[in-house]
């Protein structure tokens, strides 16, 4: 399929640039794959569309304030970083501007040197494995130090960081949130339990490969980012017996599913598992492990929004995103949300 398959014409105005001040009091599209009828409600609505037996899988990973602004130690010249992922110990991959700049053996001083790293490695995409070096703990530091990295489409400041993490946040290491999570309230859940829902936690940590452009014309030629992850034994017993007694296991986010994805394709059921997924889910595409997804509104041509046009057809999935900015739903991040059953 070609990349142009998956556009579709977004006025810049409706990308939303801050959170609601109520997180599920946004919009919400519910999409009948199978009827290919649209209805649309709020985001609290979605109670109407859960059964009892029903299973909730919500990602717990939590977002690091992984935006780091210093200098280099010999030029006070001003670099950014931005932590990826956590190699071993205090070694870390990362992306660095300005890049060139930075060589091995580079130092670079943040917070007036309550932080350090070294330069250890270039890697061949550009981005560099720094050593950091510090007192206390890293990730107390990090929270004094470091912005929430926002995606790049948002270009306002964001006052609260609490409000680009879920309410269940608690596994640390994204670079990005689960946004489709981030709807839900306490409040809310605790009254899908009490409906006989099932909540179960995955964590997969979100790459910034989720925001990177499909940068070729066929989309098989892709090649798309890896992402650790991990389920429990509770909770793999947990989605096993649902599906045992026929309840539905509904995925919150597009995190959730290639989580949930990778581990039946690889072990051929639910299985206490961890490691990394490349999985490029794309038309034609047989699920394996979801029955519904809660997402947010993607944008056009990127591999979130094939990813939807596996589950619902490409042409409903098209129609239901024309229908949402005919009636001006808000997109991405902190958008609105779609309930594809």
């Amino acid at each position: 399929m070609d990349i142009e398959d998956f556009d579709f014409d977004l006025p810049e105005e409706l990308i939303a640039q801050t959170p609601l001040k109520d997180r599920s009091a946004s919009r919400l599209l519910v999409l009948n794959r199978k009827a290919k009828t649209m209805e649309h409600k709020h985001f609290t609505d979605i109670k109407q569309y859960l059964h009892q037996g029903d299973c909730l899988v919500l990602n717990d990973t939590r977002v690091m304030p992984a935006r780091l602004y210093g200098i280099k130690e010999d030029t006070g010249a001003k670099v950014e970083i931005l932590l990826l992922h956590q190699q071993e110990q205090d070694n870390w991959e990362v992306l660095a501007k300005p890049a060139k700049k930075i060589k091995q053996g580079t130092k670079l001083v943040f917070g007036d040197g309550k932080l350090t790293a070294t330069c250890l490695d270039i890697l061949d995409h550009g981005g560099r494995i720094m050593q950091f070096d510090y007192d206390g703990i890293f990730y107390e530091v990090l929270d004094e130090l470091g912005e929430m990295p926002l995606p790049p489409y948002i270009k306002q400041q964001l006052p609260e960081k609490e409000r680009y993490q879920t309410v269940y946040a608690k596994e640390e290491g994204s670079a990005a949130a689960p946004t489709a999570g981030l709807h839900f309230t306490t409040e809310l859940l605790d009254e899908i339990r009490q409906m006989g829902v099932t909540i179960a936690f995955i964590t997969l940590h979100v790459g910034l490969g989720t925001f990177r452009p499909v940068s070729v014309d066929k989309i098989d030629e892709h090649k798309m980012h890896s992402e650790f992850y991990h389920m429990s034994k509770e909770t793999a017993k947990t989605l096993t017996d649902v599906k045992n007694h026929g309840g539905r296991i509904i995925s919150v986010g597009t995190t959730s599913t290639r989580t949930l994805e990778t581990i039946v394709r690889d072990h051929g059921g639910f299985v206490e598992a961890s490691g990394w997924t490349d999985i490029f889910i794309y038309p034609p595409y047989e699920f394996k492990a979801i029955d519904g997804l809660i997402t947010n509104f993607h944008l056009p041509k990127s591999t979130l929004i094939m990813m939807v046009s596996a589950l619902a057809d490409r042409k409903t999935i098209l129609a239901a995103y024309h229908e949402a900015v005919e009636k001006r739903y808000r997109f991405f991040s902190f958008g609105d949300a779609m309930f594809i059953i």
